[in-house]
């Protein structure tokens, strides 16, 4: 018999019985979905994290106590980065390649102006770190500068959310004070409209000099972290080096262990490349164990069909038709079902995937955009219609065994 044939013959036996062909896609089609959601929203949370990595430019690094091989426990614990140790990687003869770096002393609280707050992102740098490196010299106003730094001068300069929570229809707040913890703040300049940036948003920054942030709020002397800048790209590596011998001599580090850790931006890429990807073939490994379910219950479908429709194979097999004909044709109904319902759940787990990134681009993060996962795609249907070649093996084993005496007797 015609492959053709047989086809048709398959597709004739699914179109009687339509309601119970789309019941039985339906497994099929959710799991299929499952997968792209989750491949699609893995993705998509992937480029934006990468995007916010890179967004610190290339030629960037990080220091940051702890070892580097520490938990999050260990890190808060470490010896912290002192003015003695940033003294020695600004020295041109230890760290010759060192463009620019900054030390940051994180804040946490709220400031206010009269009687409004807001949850602002607090830190105390450098000014012009951000704009040499970030490119947001203050649209209004002015930054402060290394004499202010020294001084520790009770100065700001603030994002334009801040600046709208906290003055409103009062318009410019520079030359104004607000007050953290107490002390008042006089607002400098206004950092452009950005958005996200980094680890952290420009829009709702309150960047103060970090002797400043020492001096009256974190109670201390050292550094949470120091934001490094190399002179080119192709140096990173070796500003790296210099910054960790540098440092260990500082801090009379002896053998192999260090208690502070040097991340390049290319380091922190891949760190967060491989955490999302495991995450994510994770949760797709989960989710793909409905295709399974699915598989089963197409099975016993197919089953129900076969018993159903004994009389039919008992007369195709009366008119010539081979075992193998109708073992072709009953598997050819499987993979033509959950073919269909991996299609539909492509479909189906786009449009979802496609909804859920612009709700998460407008109430977690501008930067999410949606990705279709191509692979994810691909690999759904082709894996629906394995399911269904598996899942329809024996039941058209079983149609095919029946003998064509006994199936035209069947009652």
């Amino acid at each position: 018999m015609k492959t053709r044939n047989i086809i048709s013959t398959a597709w004739n036996g699914l179109t009687t019985h339509t309601s119970r062909s789309i019941l039985t896609t339906i497994g099929i089609v959710i799991g299929v979905a499952a997968i792209i959601i989750v491949m699609a929203l893995g993705k998509g949370a992937n480029a934006l994290i990468l995007n916010t990595v890179n967004a610190l430019g290339a030629e960037t690094a990080i220091i940051q106590p702890g070892a580097p091989d520490g938990d999050f426990g260990s890190s808060i614990l470490a010896k912290g980065l002192t003015q003695r140790d940033f003294d020695a990687i600004m020295n041109p003869s230890n760290v010759p390649n060192l463009s620019m770096a900054m030390p940051q002393v994180f804040l946490s609280g709220r400031v206010a102006y009269q009687d409004k707050e807001y949850s602002a992102q607090l830190s105390g740098g450098e000014a012009r770190y951000y704009i040499d490196t970030f490119d947001i010299y203050p649209e209004r106003g002015e930054s402060f500068d290394d004499d202010e730094v020294r001084s520790a001068a009770k100065v700001v300069v603030i994002g334009t959310k801040v600046e709208d929570q906290l003055f409103g229809s009062e318009g410019d707040a520079v030359g104004k004070f607000i007050s953290f913890n107490g002390t008042k703040l006089r607002v400098v300049g206004i950092f452009p409209q950005k958005g996200s940036l980094g680890f952290f948003n420009v829009d709702e920054t309150v960047l103060m000099p970090y002797t400043t942030a020492q001096q009256y709020f974190s109670g201390s002397d050292t550094f949470n972290q120091i934001l490094l800048k190399a002179d080119s790209t192709e140096n990173v590596e070796k500003m790296v080096y210099d910054v960790r011998a540098t440092l260990r001599d500082t801090r009379n580090i002896e053998g192999n262990d260090d208690d502070f850790q040097v991340q390049t931006q290319k380091a922190l890429v891949e760190q967060v490349s491989s955490i999302v990807s495991i995450l994510t073939a994770f949760l797709a490994t989960v989710v793909s164990i409905s295709l399974i379910v699915g598989g089963v219950g197409i099975m016993n479908i197919m089953l129900v069909s076969v018993t159903e429709r004994t009389k039919e194979i008992g007369l195709r097999k009366a008119l010539g038709a081979t075992t193998k004909d109708v073992l072709r044709q009953f598997l050819i109904e499987a993979v033509i079902l959950t073919g269909i319902g991996g299609m539909l759940g492509v479909i189906f787990g786009t449009v979802v995937a496609f909804v859920v990134s612009m709700i998460l681009s407008r109430t977690v993060a501008e930067g999410w955009e949606f990705v279709f996962p191509v692979g994810a795609a691909v690999l759904g249907v082709g894996v629906s219609a394995l399911v269904g070649l598996v899942f329809g093996l024996y039941p058209a084993r079983q149609a095919s065994k029946k003998s064509p005496l006994e199936a035209l007797r069947y009652e």
